[in-house]
């Protein structure tokens, strides 16, 4: 098998090989030669260049016995595309380059324009399958509308996210047109992204949590469901919703090909609950990267022992890879996953 056939195999809860392996957020700052070109270029501008881009997304496999890449890119280019842009604050989050607080900020959102304002991705991933070749797989992303929401009303990165909460319930007028204008422009930037030769799509509604219970299906899910619906099953959709394994039944009913789950969760459990036939993705602390080789294998062996024999499991981490992490705990976990050493 191939690692592309491998990936897309387990992708659809079909026997494999061994468990394929990629890792969320995996090229960055613990490699030195990502470090380096940060010397060079500033991320935005790494985004926003299809062979920088390219070039950061392919580091992580020139080192690691990766199954798939993901697209170097970020959650918050729909936002820029719609006209609101960001930036990193001095002080360490993200920051919106004004804040989205009236009707009239939301009504000037212009989704018209999505893949021209946003070739720059479709670009890096053609470079980055020309590159890769026909044997690894190649993911895009995007962020849910709802988690994007959360930074556009709240100006960035937040300590409550009290704004957005403010306006699904006290003007819920304005925060539709906020999300149905999110959706249409998601679906139409991951149907190029398809088009530009990813294999699977994940979804990071990182922000699900926030979302009192009684309104996650309306504030977050529903709209999860309607871009995964008018992507016609072009390819497997991941979906990531951090702090949401309670909400695995609705989670699935959003029609995602592919759980993702967080460290929290118990996989053996959660495989138990869900039966055969869905499949799922994780769950490693990425935390223990940034400890021991010796930790992390005592730690990646516990997670597929969870996993277990049933077909349908893709292995990750719980949530992004961390600056801190250390080359040779990754090469450790490589080596349990894989069956071999690194080379």
């Amino acid at each position: 098998m191939t690692p592309r056939e491998r990936f897309l195999a387990a992708a659809n809860s079909q026997p494999v090989d061994r468990p394929p392996i990629w890792l969320m957020r995996q090229a960055g700052r613990y490699l030195p030669e990502y470090r380096e070109l940060k010397t060079q270029h500033d991320f935005v501008t790494m985004v926003r260049t299809p062979e920088l881009a390219a070039e950061v997304t392919l580091q992580p496999l020139k080192r690691f016995p990766l199954d798939a890449a993901i697209i170097f890119s970020d959650i918050l280019v729909i936002p820029e595309a719609l006209g609101q842009g960001y930036h990193f604050r001095e002080q360490g989050g993200i920051g919106m380059d004004y804040l989205l607080d009236t009707k009239e900020k939301i009504e000037s959102l212009d989704n018209s324009k999505i893949t021209e304002r946003l070739s720059y991705v479709a670009d890096a991933l053609s470079t980055t399958r020309s590159k890769l070749g026909d044997d690894t797989a190649l993911l895009g992303f995007c962020g849910s509308p709802w988690t994007l929401a959360c930074y556009m009303v709240e100006g960035g990165s937040s300590k409550d996210y009290m704004s957005i909460k403010q306006l699904a319930w006290e003007h819920p007028e304005q925060f539709e047109m906020l999300m149905q204008k999110l959706t249409d422009g998601i679906v139409e930037y991951l149907h190029m992204q398809i088009d530009a030769g990813a294999d699977a799509l994940q979804i990071f509604d990182s922000w699900g949590s926030l979302c009192p219970a009684t309104h996650y299906e309306a504030w977050s899910l529903r709209w999860i469901h309607h871009i995964i619906n008018e992507l016609k099953a072009r390819v497997p959709v991941i979906l990531y919703a951090k702090g949401m394994g309670h909400k695995a039944a609705d989670l699935i009913h959003t029609g995602a090909s592919i759980l993702s789950l967080d460290w929290t969760i118990n996989m053996r459990r959660m495989r138990q609950k869900l039966g055969h036939g869905i499949a799922v993705q994780g769950n490693l602390d990425p935390i223990t990267l940034s400890t021991s080789p010796e930790i992390v294998r005592k730690e990646a062996i516990r997670v597929l022992e969870d996993a277990g024999k049933q077909p349908g499991f893709i292995f990750n981490l719980g949530h992004g890879m961390v600056p801190s992490a250390k080359i040779e705990c990754v090469e450790a976990l490589m080596e349990v996953v894989t069956g071999r050493r690194n080379a």
